[in-house]
């Protein structure tokens, strides 16, 4: 079995450090907001979105644009010193991976018990001051945001809460187990954390990152930094 990084994997003398350099624009930024790709069977290019896998990595911006180049370009082989293929639609791979990730990431945080669900039992969490952010379905009335929104702005201040609103009815029912979920409210806990941080970057992939809902309130605080990494320098924007 292939070692993971950290599991007694070395890294490349260019993957080490705070920052990595984007291969498309020759920007540096830290890892957290960047991508990385490998190359899998077949001299595939594979993107490793959790920045585990082994071997020489190739870094990208964190942004379908900027994916999209690197395959236009073939930067691929350059970065990773030998041939590599990258399939056409590997953006829409990439922003598939990060959204099953998020995903999977709401289903964790539900079964460490910090998942409400319905309007009411979310308002009154809200009211309890037990929110650690809000989560609505893309396509959910806006009324029920905009109230839900408001009691957040009440509890905590102008600033609020993180609000998502990245995903469907159907995306979020899945991942919970449960039918017809368009709010929910998800406790403090480490496993929000990991959510927060998955959310954002699929946002700033997909440059919506100011998706549904009311402004307001830190996507990431510092924190939340401590399970997600260092993205500090990104904008704090309702998702």
């Amino acid at each position: 079995m292939a070692k993971r990084r950290g599991e007694g994997f070395e890294a490349d003398d260019e993957e080490r450090g705070p920052e990595r350099t984007c291969a498309v624009t020759r920007e540096k930024a830290t890892p957290e907001a960047m991508l990385r790709f490998v190359l899998g069977p077949d001299h595939q290019v594979t993107p490793d979105i959790k920045r585990k896998l082994p071997g020489r990595g190739v870094w990208v911006g964190l942004s379908r644009q900027r994916v999209a180049q690197a395959v236009k370009k073939q930067v691929f082989s350059r970065g990773l010193k030998e041939k590599a293929v990258a399939a056409p639609d590997l953006p829409e791979l990439v922003e598939d991976l990060l959204r099953r990730d998020a995903l999977q990431a709401l289903s964790l945080a539900n079964k460490a018990g910090l998942v409400t669900t319905g309007f009411v039992k979310v308002e009154k969490a809200i009211e309890a001051g037990d929110v650690g952010a809000l989560l609505h379905a893309r396509d959910g009335a806006a009324d029920g945001k905009r109230k839900l929104g408001q009691g957040l702005r009440r509890t905590y201040g102008p600033e609020g809460k993180p609000e998502i609103g990245l995903f469907s009815n159907d995306e979020i029912g899945a991942a919970l187990g449960r039918d017809h979920v368009v709010h929910a409210a998800l406790g403090n806990g480490a496993a929000t954390k990991v959510l927060l941080a998955s959310c954002r970057r699929l946002a700033v992939y997909r440059g919506d990152d100011n998706a549904d809902g009311p402004a307001g309130g830190d996507i990431l605080t510092a924190d939340e930094t401590d399970a997600a990494g260092d993205i500090s320098s990104w904008d704090a924007r309702t998702i």
